[in-house]
């Protein structure tokens, strides 16, 4: 369905609330103005449609330029808008009859981007005969992040303009392009150094007495089938590797070769029969749900938006050992000084070395210039003293994972700190009451959980104390955003959330490997259901002898009789702690690449044999039900618990800091999606057959016996807010 034009109104008035409509003497202005990112929301298409019809009668009228009001041009469309055509709320509206018509125009449309020009905004400049913008400008077809593609003759349009391997890229990986780049593939048309408007008119009266041309008549650039077939190959290969799993990527290739083989109608018609399909898969509603979801978990009900928060110009890390290396860039690269603390010169001169060769790597790898890195490595001070912590706001731990050692420093940044400064930990399991309590200011004490490598890892666990102020928590929220991490609220149990249910994960791994099952298979079964990694191969990464560690300060909180792994820790007790051993799970290589290792397979099955443990042959399902339902299990302990805000906000947690495919929406919402009877069902039979640690989740049984979802539970939880 299409959209219906409204009435135009007059020039210098609104062609409804969303378009206006002006003149600079033959230059007619469009002006789209739906803050904050004029989304093509119901409205702004008939607004559009109104606008080139009026422009059209007036004979005084030239040209017509198209711009955004505010910030940006379109982000794109509006979101909201798919999950209201999936549930049947909406009918299926189309951009492509307004894209014709604007193309069909006989007098030049001008399209002035500034900001992004994503999606369908991108899909609505490409009609445009001509397109001019800022040089910072950004443009895209991020459609496949939802797990769609452009369903607006975006995949159709754009190898008429870039050409075809350039639109597979665009279209199948989702990257943006600068306005430079684009200028240079030939969507721009001219870069606009001055002011955008200004420009455009200019622009504007220079093609108004020439043809306008129309994207979709041009065919320069669409290549021979000789000439594109080793790129659509060489696309879908790639897809199979970067984006393993997912569907839309390979649907945005099939459109684009659509484009090179039929007339631009009948690719318009299969980019429309591809795009519906990938709109009403699971796949699609997951990563929708992703989307809205980073978004609502900034929003914490007790702690209000206008809530005042404590300026952040300066901070401290303590420790410069990995984690607090990877803390220290994380903060120099969003601009902010940091004075770096360790024991002594040496210690200091190590991790100094090891931040220096992660920034040689990123320039290495294109993702910064040299003269970035020079800069923010001028902004880490490397100090063996507490001397200048009295001038910084924040300061975050990153020690060794020990309470005692972590409630000593705690003591002297207490001392040593002014008392409007933030003491933040960046413990992964230990209590931030207990390390608040070395301190005369458990207000001011908070848990910053960052995630290995730290300045690469987008989730931020922030972990609330019993006594952390509204203040703290406001500013570390907020924090997060500048320092380019999604910031989580949880609240302090042993583990949080994401470790918390991490160890349920692993715990099965163990059991299925001392049950028969080969480490590799264990592995192989997650990594199929989309996970980054396995849970086995994942411990050796991030070191076996951290996990066991743990386990030992936490031994004395186990319950007698019930059945625990051993195989992991018995690893240890042999020096095997995965990759920085060279010897885990799996053997490893100089350069760290993992092989079986027979050794560790007649290892368990050996001490499986001494603890009478029966061997037997395991499926992948089963691997897989029983590594991700214990997530979702101990989830929804902890969602009745109080320990996380909402479903959404686990999900949000597992997709960004463990590797889980955002394709499957996270653990809370691939419940919700295989249907949560049939989950708690699986539950019932394992509690039956391995023992209370399968107990299932009451809030998990509620939900069933009430026929609700997560989803629903969220719903709930936001209104009684």
């Amino acid at each position: 369905m299409g959209f219906v034009p409204k009435k135009a109104k007059a020039f210098g008035g609104n062609m409804n609330d969303l378009v206006r409509i002006t003149k600079d003497n033959d230059v007619a202005i469009i002006t789209i103005d739906n803050p904050p990112v004029n989304a093509l929301s119901p409205g702004v298409p008939e607004g559009i449609w109104a606008a080139i019809d009026e422009m059209n009668r007036d004979a005084a009228i030239k040209a017509a330029v198209v711009i955004g009001g505010g910030r940006t041009f379109v982000a794109g469309a509006d979101i909201k808008e798919f999950s209201k055509m999936t549930s049947g709320a909406s009918p299926r509206r189309s951009l492509l009859p307004l894209l014709l018509h604007i193309e069909d125009s006989p007098k030049p449309v001008v399209m002035a981007i500034h900001g992004n020009a994503f999606g369908g905004g991108l899909e609505l400049a490409m009609a445009g005969h001509y397109r001019v913008a800022s040089p910072l400008a950004q443009v895209g077809q991020p459609e496949v992040k939802l797990g769609i593609i452009p369903g607006a003759g975006g995949t159709q349009r754009l190898p008429r303009l870039v050409g075809v391997a350039k639109a597979v890229e665009m279209c199948a990986e989702g990257k943006p392009v600068s306005a430079r780049e684009a200028a240079m593939l030939g969507l721009i048309d001219q870069l606009i150094e001055v002011d955008l408007l200004t420009g455009a008119v200019a622009f504007a009266r220079e093609v108004a007495d020439r043809p306008a041309p129309k994207t979709r008549e041009r065919s320069e650039e669409l290549a021979t089938a000789a000439e594109n077939s080793p790129i659509f190959t060489a696309a879908r290969d790639a897809t199979g590797k970067k984006q393993r799993g997912m569907k839309a990527p390979l649907a945005a290739i099939d459109a684009v070769e659509a484009a090179t083989r039929l007339s631009f109608e009948e690719g318009c018609q299969t980019e429309a029969k591809l795009f519906t399909e990938c709109l009403f898969s699971d796949q699609s509603k997951a990563l929708i749900h992703v989307f809205f979801g980073e978004r609502e978990v900034a929003k914490i009900p007790d702690v209000p938006k206008d809530t005042p928060v404590i300026p952040v110009n300066r901070v401290a890390v303590v420790g410069s050992g990995t984690m607090g290396g990877g803390i220290a860039m994380v903060f120099a690269n969003a601009g902010i000084p940091v004075l770096l603390k360790d024991v002594d010169k040496t210690a200091l001169e190590i991790g100094m070395s090891k931040i220096g060769k992660n920034y040689a790597n990123s320039v290495q790898r294109g993702r910064f210039t040299q003269a970035f890195v020079d800069e923010r490595l001028r902004l880490i001070t490397p100090v063996s003293t507490y001397d200048a912590f009295d001038g910084v706001d924040m300061v975050v731990e990153a020690v060794f994972e020990g309470m005692a050692l972590k409630k000593t420093v705690f003591a002297e940044l207490d001392r040593a700190c002014r008392r409007r400064a933030i003491l933040a930990s960046n413990t992964s399991t230990l209590n931030i009451d207990e390390i608040a309590g070395a301190t005369s200011r458990s207000e001011a004490v908070i848990g910053t959980h960052f995630f290995s490598p730290a300045n690469v890892m987008r989730l931020l666990e922030i972990v609330r104390g019993k006594k952390s102020s509204k203040e703290v928590i406001a500013t570390c929220m907020q924090l997060s955003k500048k320092l380019g991490k999604i910031g989580v609220l949880v609240g302090n149990c042993r583990g949080f959330a994401g470790n918390r249910m991490f160890g349920p994960y692993r715990r099965e791994a163990q059991f299925l490997v001392e049950e028969g099952a080969d480490v590799e298979r264990v592995d192989h079964a997650l990594v199929e259901f989309g996970c980054a990694m396995g849970p086995l191969a994942t411990g050796d990464l991030a070191g076996l002898d951290v996990g066991w560690r743990i386990r030992k300060e936490y031994r004395h909180l186990d319950k007698p009789g019930i059945r625990q792994p051993f195989a992991e820790d018995r690893l240890c007790e042999l020096g095997r702690y995965g990759q920085k051993t060279l010897k885990g799970w799996y053997r490893y290589d100089e350069n760290r690449r993992a092989s079986a290792d027979p050794e560790v397979i007649a290892l368990v099955r050996k001490w499986s044999a001494d603890a009478g443990i029966p061997q037997r042959q395991i499926s992948a399902d089963e691997i897989v039900d029983r590594c991700v339902y214990a997530l979702v299990n101990e989830g929804a302990r902890i969602l009745e618990e109080g320990y996380a805000l909402r479903a959404v906000d686990i999900d949000i947690i597992y997709l960004n800091g463990y590797g889980f495919p955002a394709y499957r929406g996270g653990p809370m919402w691939h419940a919700d999606t295989v249907g949560l009877p049939k989950v708690y069902q699986r539950i019932c039979e394992f509690h039956q057959q391995h023992g209370e640690l399968w107990a299932p989740a009451p809030l998990l049984r509620r939900l069933v016996e009430a026929g609700k979802t997560f989803a629903e539970f969220d719903k709930e939880q936001a209104a009684a807010a």
